[in-house]
This record gives structure tokens, sequence and C-alpha cells, in this order.
């Protein structure tokens, strides 16, 4: 595998504005952002935006504002300024409807040249071909009927103000070859592939011949994108030999799949990083883990920052098949940056912390410590979308207030209060009153340090710790299963918590 020298290193990431970013578009910026930076290269960004029945308002924007939450800084191109869209490098306009007549100049060039040619064919007619194709079980694609048009016909054509398209004139023998830096020498026969269309009817350039006409101009060295663009490959190729300009290295990278090992799509849930963000996970798990989507460090190494990704990254180390796209190694990286906040880079609020915020607002829980809440609440989080399922069952016991401004009390039988070894309700009464006692006991000013010392001072005092706990537990969260007695004393406050102790006696 040859790559040129480092100091020639122009790549980019070119999306279609049609909305949110995918993860598989996002994987595509990363790496092309990594194999730049690594090589000490250029990394710029273009719109292609040719296909205006699939634009987006505000797409663009869109774009450009994940890519700078996600640290992914580029070197040309569009950028947010001032609310608006500001162009910065030596070959721009880097916005694809800006450079229209510079794809038409070139459709142009074909023609003349006898590479390219006219096409009148109507829907209706394109239409009836295929399906006669299908019929016969041939493969399917334009027939080539105006490609045999004289120059008489196409005066006459044109004469009559006939709707148009401009068509690459393919070989229809042979085989077209070139090599992929990942997959190695790949050939296509000439005959399996019909006359792709330059230029639409309405003037604009599809993506086959805007996107080779800009690399070129652009100067890129490298193509690196999804292994979806392979097919269209060899259309590029016979381009880029047509206006006799030197082809870039292409790259294709691994299809994204479901653990199911189907196509990881839009359709099949929340697949874009504009909305990972909204669920509560960090730039840097989603750097991480969408970096690992087809890349192999080859070591047991898990954890990578941004500026160990570039110093690490290679594309010999990218694997031909389809990566697995596992939510659950998501979580489990999200987690550990929970854990180790000082391994995050990014200037953005903790999104999962603003979430639980949100969350605990909307259901009207008021705490005496809401960072303490929300910080015991993320650390037993595996993962943003637990965040629901944990607050209705291990968080049940967190206050909610009524429509009266009164706070709900805890609805919970009084036999759940029993420890096993208890024998009657009266040894539970003396256990409760002995907890009511040392909470009591406890200066109000030392509450939130030492609360949890000194219940597991005293249950360790009483041989069978569940004797004092396991009632205390229950008393404060009215369930089996919760954060510990020491952990709720500290979110709920020394008020709130006499206050649920003196209930569970009342039980009694």
């Amino acid at each position: 595998m040859t790559l040129p020298a480092s100091n020639g290193v122009r790549v980019r990431y070119a999306p279609s504005p049609t909305g949110m970013m995918h993860v598989g578009n996002f994987r595509t910026a990363l790496y092309n952002y990594l194999f730049a930076r690594k090589n000490n290269g250029v990394f710029y960004v273009r719109i292609e935006d040719t296909d205006q029945t699939r634009y987006v308002e505000g797409g663009m924007e869109s774009i450009l504002e994940t890519l700078q939450i996600m640290g992914i800084k580029h070197d040309e191109g569009p950028f947010l300024q001032n609310k608006g869209i500001v162009q910065s490098g030596d070959f721009g306009p880097y916005i694809q409807s800006q450079r229209i007549d510079l794809y038409r100049s070139h459709a142009n060039d074909l023609i003349t040249r006898g590479l390219a040619y006219l096409c009148f064919c109507t829907e209706e007619r394109l239409s009836k071909v295929r399906e006669e194709q299908e019929k016969n079980k041939v493969p399917t694609g334009y027939d080539r009927l105006c490609r045999s048009f004289s120059e008489a016909d196409v005066v006459r054509k044109q004469q009559e103000e006939t709707p148009f398209v401009i068509r690459f004139k393919m070989p229809d023998t042979g085989e077209t070859r070139f090599n992929d830096v990942i997959r190695g020498d790949i050939s296509f026969r000439n005959d399996l592939m019909d006359d792709y269309i330059l230029l639409k009817s309405d003037g604009f350039p599809t993506y086959h011949l805007a996107n080779i006409v800009d690399d070129h101009l652009m100067q890129t060295t490298h193509v690196i994108r999804g292994e979806e663009w392979l097919s269209s490959t060899p259309k590029h190729v016979l381009l880029y030999r047509a206006f006799a300009w030197q082809e870039p290295q292409f790259i294709h990278l691994p299809l994204l799949l479901n653990t199911d090992r189907s196509k990881l799509s839009k359709r099949q849930g929340d697949v874009t990083v504009e909305e990972y963000l909204r669920l509560g996970y960090f730039p840097e798990a989603i750097i991480n883990f969408v970096a690992l989507l087809g890349w192999n460090p080859g070591t047991e190494q898990e954890i990578f920052s941004l500026k160990d990704l570039v110093k690490e990254f290679s594309f010999e180390r990218i694997n031909k098949s389809g990566a697995v796209f596992d939510i659950a190694k998501l979580n489990w990286l999200n987690k550990y940056y929970i854990n180790n906040p000082d391994k995050r880079w990014s200037t953005v609020k903790d999104p999962l912390v603003e979430k639980i915020k949100k969350t605990l607002e909307l259901r009207n829980i008021v705490v005496k410590d809401t960072d303490l809440t929300v910080s015991a609440i993320e650390q037993r989080l595996t993962g943003p979308n637990e965040l629901i399922k944990i607050l209705d069952t291990e968080f049940n016991f967190l206050p909610q207030k009524n429509s009266d401004g009164s706070v709900k009390k805890l609805n919970y039988p009084k036999e759940l209060l029993m420890w096993k070894k208890m024998s009657d309700e009266e040894e539970l009464k003396i256990s409760l009153d002995e907890i009511f006692k040392i909470l009591s006991d406890i200066p109000e000013e030392v509450w939130a340090s030492q609360v949890e010392q000194i219940l597991m001072t005293e249950a360790a005092n009483r041989g069978d710790r569940g004797m004092l706990l396991w009632p205390l537990r229950v008393a404060l969260s009215g369930q089996k299963v919760s954060p510990g007695p020491g952990d709720i004393a500290k979110i709920l406050g020394k008020e709130e918590i006499l206050e649920r102790v003196k209930d569970a006696i009342d039980k009694i």
C-alpha cells in the first residue's frame, strides 16, 4: 500500500445538506480529518447541494455546527460566523450550487470532444425501456438511443426546445480497473454500466460530474468515502481519464451494520450525531466509538483522545468487512467519560447532566441538592436511554410535588420494612426508633459529609447490618432496590429523611 508524500495530502468531507449528520457520514469526516492531521495535510469541507429536491433549509448550518461541537476543525470551506456562513480558502466557492457554470462548461467540453452527448428521452420512454428489460431479464439501463443521433437530429430537437440531459459515453467493451487502498485492484465490466447522466434537464450537474470536477480543481489527493460508492468509482475513473486528469487515491470504508448485520440506516432508529448528543452522549465518547467502527488499532487500547487517534490512525488497519454498530460499546465508552471528567476535552456542557436536570424539572421533582442528585443518577446509568427507566425504579424515591405544591408521600406496605431476621413488628419499631435518634443527633452542618459514615458505623456495631440498614432503605425509598441509604440521605437532606422515617414508624 503506497501513499504519496505527506506534505501533499488534501482531503475533504463533502456532505449534502439533507438533514442531520448520519453516524456513517461523521465517520467519513473523522477519518478524513485524522488522515489529514497525521500527514500535516489539508482537510476541507465542500457542500454538495446540487440535488435541489433533497435540500433541507438549515442543513448546511447543522453540518457545520455539528463538526464544531465535535472538535473536527477544517482548514478551508464554509464556516459558521455570527450566525451566518463565510467561506475561506483558495479553491472556492466551496458550495456546489455556486459553481454551476463551471460544471456546464466541463460537460460541454466533453460534448465537443465526442465524449458525451445530449439525450432527449422522456421519463415515460425510459420507464418503458426498463420495464421491457426487466421482462426480458436483461441488465437494466439506458439503451443509448440518443447516442446514435446525427448532428441534424440533435439540432432539430434543440430547435423544438425538447428538454434534454447530457450523458457520458461509456465504453461498451473491456474493463475499467482502478486501485483501492483498502481492497487492492478492482475491475468492472464496461458493458454492464450504462451511459450515466452528467447534467440534468434543470441545468444542475449530477453527483458524478460535480464531484470529479471539484476534486480535481480543489486538488484532492485522496477520496475517502463509504463502500456504497464503490460501484460508482469506475464511472468516476473514466471521467478523470476523459479529462486527462490525475486520479486521486480511492479509499472505500466498510459499511456500518446493525447487530443483525443489516445496513445501518436512518430508518432504523437514532443514528445521527445530533440525536446522540441530545440523548446525553459526550462528543469524546462518540468520536472514540466511531473511530473504532472499521479501524483496529492493533492493540488492546480502547480509550483514545482525538490526539491519540491522530497519532495512531492508519488505513492499513481498516477492515474490509462491515463494522457492527454496538450501542453497548458506546454506552460503555460514555460511562468511562462520565467517570473520568479529566479525560474530556470538549467545551460543551455535560450533555447528560443537562438532560437529567431537564427531566427532573419536567417531573416536578424537588431535591435539596440538585448537583448531588444528578451526579448520583449519572453514576448509575449505563446509557442515556436508561434515564426514564432508572427514575421509575431505583430513583423512584425522589420527592415529587403534587398540583397543590405538597410533596407526595411514599406508598409501600409496612411488611416491606421488616428485615428477614426480625421476629415481629416490635423489633422493627425499636430499630426505626434507633434510626430516628441516630439521624436526629447528626448536626445539619455535617450532614452531607458524615451521615453515610455514621450510618455504616452504627450498622456495623449491631452485628447484623441489615437490622438497621434494611428498614432505613425501605423507609427512605419505599422499595427493595435503590441507592444506598447513605446516598439517599445526602440527596434528600436531613429534614426530608426524618419525615420519611417518622412516616415509617407511624405505619406500625
